[in-house]
């Protein structure tokens, strides 16, 4: 009988051991979520960072060659590789500031080929949010993006072209 009281005894306090045990897991589970969460990089989720996502908007919504958006261009990619029973792939939207209100917009296409081969291709640019204005930075975007005219400022002469007439 003396032997049931000790055990009887240690199970109370072994019990309270596993109960501060779980608790303790769960509160290290917490302040791991907590801390993923405080550290996590607005690139992740650009409408945390309201000018991330306003440099996203100016992207996808700038004109593209050949189609009114760029958003329509890259969707109506993978429509038309689809009707030709082809797959395309669009990764997601990724934005990182560069610097200030300079931001920097990528996304992923992935092409498969008549032979089955996968094509990827990084398509970049650069958003100046207080300018509105959007420049493609990679080659694969400059293949969609209509190139600017510079404009001249008012006021100031236009340089003479080399040989022109006299």
């Amino acid at each position: 009988m003396p032997q049931n009281h000790s055990s009887a005894s240690s199970a109370p306090s072994s019990f309270s051991m596993v109960k501060i045990v779980h608790y303790a897991v769960v509160v290290v589970l917490l302040l791991g979520a907590l801390y993923y969460l405080w550290m996590k990089p607005p690139s992740l989720n650009p409408m945390a960072d309201s000018r991330a996502a306003e440099a996203l908007a100016l992207v996808q919504t700038h004109r593209a060659l050949g189609y009114p958006t760029i958003l329509q261009a890259m969707t109506e990619h993978v429509r038309s590789m689809s009707e030709r029973n082809r797959v395309a792939r669009l990764g997601k939207w990724r934005v990182q500031q560069v610097e200030g209100d300079l931001y920097e917009v990528r996304i992923q296409l992935r092409d498969q080929g008549v032979s089955g081969q996968w094509f990827e291709r990084e398509f970049i640019w650069h958003a100046d949010v207080s300018l509105k204005k959007v420049n493609a930075a990679s080659l694969a975007a400059d293949g969609i993006t209509p190139i600017e005219p510079d404009a001249t400022p008012s006021g100031s002469p236009a340089m003479p072209l080399p040989l022109g007439p006299r």
